[in-house]
């Protein structure tokens, strides 16, 4: 319809200009100031003035004998000059000596003048039948391509943009060499045949969100030397039944053809589902789509030289007949960067920053455990923004900590400006727990304490491990559950009030210690037994809640442990800010003069 709207607009706006240069071309001398009526005309031929007349179409032009002045004049459409001046009663004697010459039209002025009216409102006619029908045609061989697969085939260099490699993948080592397998498989598949090894016919990349898994994909494209398409697992599904089991079918016939070849199904679990949980039973679209799939990759009829590869964030809800062996027989797992990893990471994605030569990446990768790809490309990508809102010319070290916790946190807010009264409990708050993290074993170090405002926290206190940790120990969640009462105990023991500033610790906290008796058997009284089975219900995809699967007398021990656990923390914190007031006091009044202190600035106060 807009289109529509477009063309008509664009042939009105064509008849416009036509129509004002015909109008144009048959009074070109509309506005000229010489123009004279044929009245005055006659008048200045019988009295002799008039020395040359000519005639083009319908204009006169007048050469005067005076100075042979021009001017201009009209006569009627229909008639002769000669005829015209007669009726207005010129002197025939006076007539016959003036020069009197006549022009014809030019062939173009002539038919454009008065053939163009007539042909032209045709011409519209024809065009606007033309267009109706061709969107007609267009809507049909829609229809026709409805079921057609929207997989496309990933090319070279795109955009001047350089070709992805596995060695512009930093980390991801072992993953790397498991799908590197595929791909030498794919270039040499006589040396695996030799020994009767079958090429994979699956490959399942499984990582939380942001951990490279579309990026490995990418690398493999350019790596395999093969035809790579791609395709989201939620552009087979449509609202009409039917349409993703034909999209399944046209995209493995597409590879097929230029076999051997490589299908990449991102996001997979948007179609491959446990299947039976849903609520439209087993004839709905997303279930036909998965049946069809798990045809396609190892039914009756299978082709060995097309390989796929998906990748998910939930392994979890994915049908148990697609993970078995012959469809889906490699799974490779994406962990989170270690530090070593982090620091290579951050280096692919500095290349193309201007990054100061004094700036220490290292440290960056200290700082930022448990941060994905993704998170350490978006905090580069921070740090970029803030030093060009500064009008600096390189990225500085302080840029790249303070996109750390713009990451972690959220954004300063400045604007969110404490009373005197709020801002000496936050001090008193996140000196608290600063100084039992400090004090306690088994706590990671304090980087920074502040109490500026970022994302929803009033106030904050940075602790980061010095290594990746992938145990945790009891004595670690005892001291960690003392270090998140450390405030609520401060605000207590200074004000002998509390405030609302402790909800998140305490939800934390009891979280936690819920954790450590019901999923880590940590409680002694109870032992290492786990309690409450988790229920999910796929077609939701999300978790509901937890099957309770022991007695209410478990329970009300449950819940006795819990309470054990925070009351034996908050003994601990209570203790530690008794014995070190001096120290707590002097934490938060430096708080409050200078709001952040560093950690060298905040270990010289507690030492």
């Amino acid at each position: 319809m807009k289109s529509l709207i477009k063309y008509i607009v664009i042939v009105f706006l064509i008849l416009l200009v036509i129509s004002g240069f015909t109008a144009l071309v048959r009074s070109p001398f509309a506005q000229d100031k010489n123009e004279v009526s044929l009245t005055t005309l006659v008048n200045q031929i019988n009295q002799a003035e008039v020395k040359e007349l000519i005639v083009s179409g319908e204009k006169l032009e007048i050469t005067l004998k005076e100075g042979d002045k021009k001017e201009i004049s009209k006569k009627e459409s229909n008639s002769s000059i000669s005829e015209t001046l007669l009726n207005l009663g010129v002197d025939k004697e006076k007539l016959a000596l003036i020069n009197l010459d006549v022009k014809n039209e030019s062939g173009f002025t002539f038919y454009l003048v008065n053939f163009l009216p007539i042909i032209l409102p045709f011409l519209l006619v024809v065009f606007l039948f033309w267009f109706m029908f061709r969107q007609a045609q267009r809507g049909a061989m829609s229809a026709l391509t409805f079921g057609k697969t929207k997989a496309r085939l990933a090319g070279g260099e795109s955009n001047g943009k350089k070709k992805l490699t596995f060695k512009d993948v930093a980390g991801l080592i072992e993953a790397k060499e498991e799908i590197s397998e595929v791909v030498e498989f794919l270039r040499d598949p006589k040396r695996f045949q030799k020994l009767g090894a079958r090429i994979p016919r699956g490959v399942l990349l499984v990582g939380s969100p942001g951990t490279g898994k579309t990026l490995l994909a990418k690398a493999v494209a350019n790596e395999a030397g093969v035809p790579f398409y791609f395709v989201s697992g939620s552009e087979f599904v449509e609202m009409f039944v039917g349409v993703g089991a034909n999209r399944v079918r046209d995209t493995f016939e597409v590879a097929k053809k230029t076999a051997p070849s490589i299908i990449f199904i991102d996001e997979i679990d948007a179609v491959g589902r446990h299947r039976g949980a849903g609520l439209g039973g087993g004839h709905d679209e997303r279930e036909q789509t998965l049946n069809q799939i798990l045809v396609e990759m190892d039914g009756f009829d299978t082709n060995d030289a097309v390989i796929v590869v998906a990748a998910t964030n939930r392994p979890d809800i994915l049908d148990p007949a697609l993970l078995r062996p012959g469809r889906f027989d490699r799974r490779i797992i994406l962990d989170e960067p270690s530090m070593k990893d982090r620091e290579a990471i951050l280096k692919i994605h500095a290349l193309d920053k201007p990054i100061a030569k004094n700036s220490d990446l290292k440290l960056v990768a200290e700082r930022t455990p448990g941060f994905s790809g993704a998170d350490l490309a978006n905090l580069l990508n921070e740090a970029a923004i803030l030093a060009a809102r500064k009008n600096q010319k390189e990225i500085t070290q302080e840029n790249l900590l303070q996109s750390i916790e713009k990451v972690m946190l959220g954004p300063e807010r400045r604007s969110h400006v404490f009373t005197k009264k709020e801002k000496e409990i936050a001090a008193y708050h996140e000196a608290g727990h600063a100084l039992i993290a400090a004090s306690l074993p088994h706590t990671d170090p304090v980087h920074k304490v502040s109490i500026v405002s970022r994302g929803r926290a009033g106030g904050y206190t940075l602790k980061l491990p010095l290594e990746d940790k992938h145990l945790r120990s009891r004595s670690e969640f005892e001291s960690e559950l003392a270090v998140l009462l450390g405030g609520f105990t401060a605000e207590k023991l200074i004000f002998n009030e509390l405030t609302t500033g402790a909800s998140n610790d305490l939800k934390v906290a009891s979280e936690l210690a819920r954790k450590m008796v019901t999923q880590y058997g940590m409680s002694e009284k109870l032992g290492p037994i786990t309690f409450g089975e988790r229920e999910e219900l796929v077609f939701l995809g999300k978790e509901l809640g937890t099957e309770k699967n022991y007695s209410n007398e478990i329970a009300f021990q449950i819940d006795s442990e819990v309470k054990n656990f925070i009351s034996k923390a908050l003994k601990k914190a209570r203790e530690v800010l008794i014995k070190k007031m001096v120290v707590l006091e002097k934490i938060a009044q430096e708080l409050i003069v200078k709001e952040t202190l560093e950690q060298k600035e905040f270990y010289a106060l507690v030492k």
